[in-house]
């Protein structure tokens, strides 16, 4: 028979950086899942990965108390930020303030068909093109020029 699920939580941890201080903590605690146990498992799966990351991941509670967890790739804005070169760290770099007057920088068609190819499988589309198209909406929000 399967597991009852209880619930899920939905967190963003950096990559090999996973601690149970707060928001992993807190957020596991609620559930009565075993923290160091998922920051230990978390840990060992991003070991490969570049530190500091922001890795999305889904954990399913179940009601033995035991868990699953899910990583997805990082998001679209972190790989925007890296091909363009803004500031990604402790104090990352964000867009521009008034998106549409000023620019922060210039992307060009060939990075964002390589950011959606990566991306295609977290996103809710079924083609690369129309991941582009949203790639692209993306970059023209955080104020950046796109290349043809």
């Amino acid at each position: 028979m399967a597991k009852k699920i209880t619930g899920y939580v939905k967190l963003q941890v950096p990559a090999g950086a996973a601690n149970p201080s707060p928001p992993i903590g807190p957020a596991l605690g609620q559930r009565g899942l075993n923290i160091m146990e998922f920051c230990k498992a978390f840990n060992a799966r991003t070991a490969q990965m570049e530190k500091g990351t922001p890795i999305p991941v889904v954990i399913t509670a179940y009601q033995d108390r035991s868990f699953t967890f899910e990583m997805r790739q990082p998001p679209v804005t972190y790989f925007l930020k890296r091909a363009v070169g803004l500031k990604i760290g402790k104090k990352p770099a964000s867009g521009s303030k008034t998106p549409g007057k000023a620019t922060v920088g210039t992307i060009t068609e060939a990075q964002i068909r390589e950011i959606a190819e990566k991306k295609m499988v977290d996103m809710n589309c079924d083609s690369v093109e129309s991941a582009i198209t949203m790639i692209r909406g993306s970059a023209r929000a955080m104020g950046l020029d796109v290349a043809a």
